[in-house]
């Protein structure tokens, strides 16, 4: 019997964000620092974690800039 599995789940999600001067390129609202963590899962089993910043816009929630 052969399974395949091909279940690829990835989820962004903010740890912590604190409120920047500048505003968004997009929307025109502020701009946020935030710790950001994405982890990838594949068939419910996490197997990938990152963690990074971001500059993000508070309305609208577009990634403005990213850092390593």
């Amino acid at each position: 019997m052969v399974f395949f599995c091909f279940l690829v789940d990835q989820r962004r999600t903010m740890e912590s964000s604190k409120p920047l001067a500048g505003l968004c390129s997009r929307c025109g609202a502020g701009a946020r620092v935030a710790d950001m963590k994405t982890s990838t899962r594949f068939c419910s089993v996490p197997f990938y974690s990152r963690s990074w910043k971001a500059i993000i816009c508070s309305f609208c929630g577009a990634v403005l800039k990213s850092y390593a």
